[in-house]
């Protein structure tokens, strides 16, 4: 009895032993083959390039290899509604299975054993991930069987939040389109942050019969696959029947919207430097740049067919390019829309003058209402005349400027030196384009250098930012060079407060912008660039091929745009800055007698030479460091000192005269305070001397 009682508790357990070893068998042999032969997910991780603005809204994106949209999905950017949605019809247990759904199978199965046919084929999201990355030709058992398998490869490597994004960047959604964010874009015009019912129920239908509900093409299919998601929510009682009827009366899109493009250029050229990265962060803000991309679309439309626009808006304080358009459209072949011409070198015309007349403030050659002679000239054999062939005589420096008379500008560039205006620029950054092998020569003041819209903007925004330097960058937080000073905060005040009272173009508002128009020889560039407290816009018009466009003018064809740029950009103005220390209009009979007219080389008459040396300024050097000390009245003046000249002289302290004339060398100064000053002494001749120090 007792061996027959070993028998069957051995037999047991060698059975016990021998199913665990089969089972053990079992499973290395399926860890091997899914080590073996792991899913393909690594073949479907291209995504498409991405071109975003400041906040991460998307400017441009850009098709992978095979021509498809496949934009990456992060779920927190993805309406919950919509996900709770999604996985309530496809795929309700999907948070509890491990791949494979055993009760949607047997429903299948069940199916289709009563139609003889697959009615339904029970997969779950894990399973159509796992049909995406392995498309089949049909619908069979070997393929169920073989997405069952690779459905459980999938779970072991991707928790549930993974796999849900693969999904929503790999379903198909009709054409070209795949992942919820592209069909979302290309039907609705938006991202799918916030759905409507509708909306989400649709992008739900779509990825079961892509081609069959696509709504451009089948409207109707697409429609009652909407309904029918809507539907089956009510019915799973997820979603009140009123709602359901509310989203029933959102129409279905009739027609696929392009995919965003804003920036093109820009976009261009940040892959072109960057090719490796997929997401690209710029200054840009979409709708600004969405904004100023309508208001050149329109302007060319008004200017004529092969007309181009080019505009761009830049922060003067951080540098940060807000928008750039290079053309009215990147497919208008008409007028080469596929050239940047923001970054095209052309010539300036006018748009130079303002830095001029800023060096000969700074220099104490001129003030504002400093006269000046408009009349014909001539510089060693260079005849400059005006834009409208006539001459206004004697007029103020201000009015010079102000009208962009040519003959005072050439007059004042002649006296401060067109090398130190050239150096001045590129001290902002800006290296004008001259023939190979010539030095700057007096036609730089009207356009007789290469400079892009880019160049010019960033030069203004050294004019709003208190004439220090500001380099432009795309890219966010970028801190660029250390900042240089282009001309004297005083004389940059004074160049503003000139510019700032230009007449605007007819039927716009003043909206206190300092703003300078330029034409270029022949009406090929006609340019305007302005700026308010804090922003800067330049505007470009002309012909991409630099072919002549009879009439255009910066007045007439640029400035209009300028000031709708600023109306249009969705930026509020801001006010200028207020004066530094020291910049002052004075009226004329205010200025020293020095000041009252400048004289320069190209008169009619011949210059008075001086025989002395020319002032200089000995004491404080340039560069110095003075310590204030204080006495029994209060704070030591500062006595200024200087060599050479001819008396009287006339002392300026940060552009404004100090009281009386010297007919000494030397001479007492009281520092309004600590900080930067400059300092200049002016003789009877007109020649000038300047130091800038440091008053601490």
């Amino acid at each position: 009895m007792m061996m027959l009682r070993e028998r069957p508790i051995r037999a047991v357990i060698l059975g016990a032993i021998g199913a665990t070893l089969l089972l053990t068998g079992a499973i290395v042999t399926l860890a091997l083959l899914d080590r073996t032969f792991p899913p393909p997910l690594e073949a479907y991780q291209a995504r498409s390039v991405e071109v975003r603005d400041h906040v991460g809204d998307l400017l441009r994106a850009y098709t992978v290899d095979d021509g498809r949209w496949r934009l990456a999905v992060d779920l927190a950017d993805v309406d919950p509604a919509f996900l709770a949605m999604l996985i309530a019809y496809e795929d309700r247990r999907f948070h509890d299975h491990a791949g494979v759904d055993p009760l949607a199978l047997m429903r299948a199965a069940g199916q289709f054993l009563a139609n003889g046919r697959i009615v339904s084929g029970g997969s779950t999201i894990t399973m159509q991930v796992a049909r995406l990355i392995e498309p089949r030709e049909a619908r069979s058992l070997g393929a169920k069987l073989r997405q069952i398998l690779r459905a459980l490869q999938i779970e072991r490597r991707l928790s549930k939040d993974d796999i849900l994004a693969l999904y929503l960047t790999l379903a198909p959604y009709g054409g070209n389109l795949e992942g919820v964010r592209a069909a979302s874009l290309a039907w609705f015009g938006k991202e799918p942050q916030r759905l409507e019912t509708g909306e989400a129920a649709l992008l739900v239908a779509l990825p079961q019969l892509p081609e069959r509900r696509r709504p451009d093409r089948h409207h109707a299919a697409a429609q009652a696959a909407r309904d029918r998601v809507l539907a089956r929510m009510v019915d799973a009682g997820l979603m009140p029947a009123a709602e359901a009827r509310r989203a029933r009366l959102l129409p279905v899109p009739r027609e696929r919207r392009a995919m965003p493009m804003h920036a093109a250029h820009v976009a261009d050229a940040t892959i072109r430097a960057d090719p490796d990265a997929r997401f690209h962060r710029l200054t840009i803000r979409r709708g600004v740049q969405r904004n100023l991309e309508q208001v050149a679309r329109e302007a060319a439309d008004r200017l004529g067919a092969r007309v181009s626009v080019a505009v761009m808006m830049a922060d003067a304080r951080t540098g940060a390019i807000l928008a750039s358009v290079g053309s009215p459209g990147l497919a208008d072949t008409r007028r080469a829309g596929w050239l940047d011409m923001a970054r095209a070198v052309r010539s300036p015309g006018s748009t130079l003058k303002p830095f001029i007349y800023g060096l000969a403030i700074e220099q104490g050659v001129v003030a504002q209402e400093t006269m000046i002679a408009d009349r014909p000239a001539n510089f060693a054999g260079y005849r400059p005349r005006n834009f409208d062939m006539a001459y206004q005589g004697d007029v103020s420096i201000r009015t010079a400027l102000q009208l962009s008379l040519n003959v005072p500008a050439v007059r004042l560039l002649d006296a401060v030196g067109p090398a130190r205006l050239a150096s001045r620029l590129r001290r902002g950054g800006v290296a004008p384009v001259l023939p190979q092998g010539e030095a700057p020569g007096l036609a730089v003041a009207l356009g007789g250098a290469g400079v892009s819209l880019h160049d010019l903007v960033q030069l203004y925004a050294g004019l709003a930012n208190g004439g220090e330097a500001v380099t432009l960058s795309l890219r966010p937080g970028h801190a660029g060079e250390p900042r240089k000073q282009i001309i004297a905060a005083h004389a940059a005040w004074h160049v503003t407060d000139m510019l700032a009272g230009i007449n605007p173009p007819e039927g716009a508002s003043r909206r206190g912008i300092a703003y300078k128009t330029g034409t270029s020889y022949g009406y090929r560039d006609a340019w305007s660039i302005g700026y308010d407290g804090r922003h800067v816009i330049g505007v470009w018009v002309g012909r991409a091929d630099a072919a002549p466009v009879p009439g255009i003018s910066g007045y007439a064809s640029a400035a209009p745009i300028l000031f709708e740029a600023f109306q249009r950009s969705g930026i509020p103005a801001v006010m200028p800055a207020r004066a530094p220390a020291g910049a002052v209009r004075l009226t004329r009979a205010a200025l020293p007698v020095t000041l009252r007219r400048f004289s320069g080389s190209g008169e009619a008459a011949p210059p008075v030479h001086a025989t002395e040396p020319a002032p200089e300024i000995v004491f404080p050097p340039e560069g110095a460091r003075i310590e204030r000390t204080a006495g029994p009245a209060g704070p030591v003046p500062l006595v200024l000192t200087l060599q050479g000249g001819r008396a009287p002289f006339r002392w300026l302290a940060n552009g404004r005269p100090l009281p009386g004339i010297s007919r000494n060398r030397m001479r007492q100064w009281q520092p309004d305070g600590q900080g930067y000053a400059t300092l200049t002494v002016i003789d009877a001749t007109g020649r000038a001397a300047r130091v800038r120090i440091l008053v601490e």
